[in-house]
């Protein structure tokens, strides 16, 4: 191999993993599928993947020289779209459809491309998200309602965090504040009914890292150890800035409108569970920026989780049936991986955030914080934990019953 294939090749790599990484590919997924492509151009590779730095190394076989790049990167973002599209341009490339230049010109439009669902549709996204959550929750139509404008409320800050590097910076707690805020007026002067803890909950649900704390519990099962720590770290420091935030809104709230006694509402129907769980899911395929012909798969994991875990949680209490619901969505991942040729996370993700605890940990820190309860429960932290390590499980038992074709 000479010089100049060696620098195309290791060029391409570098991009390839800038791009996966800003996408939202968890460590252990992103270099195993670095080493499938180094092993495809046939250069050495190793990499050291972490939430917030990659580090690169590359050689010609053979040859003592090696060329090294360490980048310093901001956690990534899920983008199953674009996920989507570069696996389709790594199989062209291993299959000699597509030359190494035509994919790189690929990438480049892929990285420049524009979100593919308006701000219209998100901003319904941010809303039904926080109503179904509700739902699912068994709260009232009042908080469901309520849940659904905060969430609206709460989109308008993410655009302004878009356009301003500050704001950006604080988002977290601004909307975590600024729901707390609004719904303890809304409390004391358009409807007692609302449970307003819950309505917060609801409403900042889409900022809620349960999914980023199950996936750094991954990784950290796959001796990943730098990554996984990383990612936790970061996840329980957003819950802390998020359960601050609500709680120095209601102490705001509290102080500036007076404080009256809650009234309780009856809870939704139990079959309106059923219904939430497709209101969610449908949503997190427009926050998640999925392809439509991916779409319905989506919302059938999302079925098929709560389904599995409920089935689980009859006969095998309610941890194990977190392993079960588990189980079912890495088979389904897999299973879609061998059908359809396209990375299984593209729609196991919307199943694993219908069975990630998240929720029960924020519920847990606002109890701690504040001495009250949101919802009724009990032996909530050992629950939770119990959820996370059956998550977990449950998806390395999947991949060993029908291990994926793709690392992605």
């Amino acid at each position: 191999m000479d010089a100049a294939s060696f620098i195309e090749k290791r060029r391409f790599i570098v991009r390839l993993g800038k791009m996966l990484h800003k996408f939202g590919t968890p460590a252990y997924r992103l270099e195993s599928h670095l080493q499938e492509i180094a092993k495809l151009l046939q250069i050495g590779a190793s990499f050291a993947i972490t939430p917030t730095v990659l580090t690169f190394v590359l050689w010609i076989p053979g040859d003592d020289n090696e060329y090294t790049h360490v980048a310093r990167v901001s956690p990534g973002e899920l983008d199953l779209g674009s996920l989507s599209k570069v696996d389709e341009l790594v199989d062209a490339l291993a299959s000699s459809k597509m030359t190494l230049r035509d994919v790189e010109i690929k990438l480049e439009e892929i990285a420049n491309a524009p979100n593919p669902y308006s701000r219209w549709a998100t901003f319904a996204a941010y809303g039904a998200s926080g109503g179904a959550f509700a739902m699912l929750m068994r709260a009232s139509w009042h908080d469901v309602f309520w849940a659904c404008v905060l969430s609206l409320l709460v989109y308008l800050f993410v655009l302004w965090s878009e356009r301003s590097r500050r704001v950006a910076h604080m988002v977290e707690p601004l909307v975590a504040l600024v729901s707390a805020l609004t719904a303890t007026a809304v409390s004391l002067y358009l409807d007692p009914m609302i449970n307003v803890p819950l309505v917060v909950l609801s409403s900042i649900i889409v900022f809620i890292p349960g999914l980023a704390l199950t996936l750094g519990l991954a990784e950290l099962a796959a001796r990943h150890l730098v990554s996984g720590t990383a990612r936790i770290m970061d996840a329980i420091m957003l819950l802390f800035k998020l359960s601050f935030g609500a709680f120095l809104g209601v102490a705001f709230g509290q102080a500036l409108f007076g404080q009256i006694p809650p009234q309780v509402a009856p809870s939704v129907p139990a079959w309106t569970s059923w219904l939430a769980i497709a209101i969610l899911c449908g949503s997190l395929v427009v926050v998640f920026k999925a392809r439509k012909r991916h779409a319905l798969w989506g919302i059938l994991s999302g079925f098929i989780a709560y389904a599995a875990s409920l089935w689980g949680a009859h006969y095998l209490g309610l941890a194990l049936g977190a392993f079960v619901g588990a189980f079912a969505v890495g088979l389904y991942g897999n299973l879609f991986n061998r059908l359809m040729n396209a990375p299984g996370s593209i729609v196991s993700l919307q199943g694993m955030i219908v069975l990630v605890p998240g929720s029960k940990t924020y519920i847990g820190l606002n109890a701690f914080v504040s001495g009250q309860q949101m919802v009724a429960t009990d032996g909530l932290g050992q629950q939770t934990f119990l959820i996370f390590m059956s998550l977990v499980a449950g998806f390395i038992f999947a991949n060993v019953a029908l291990p994926p074709r793709k690392a992605l």
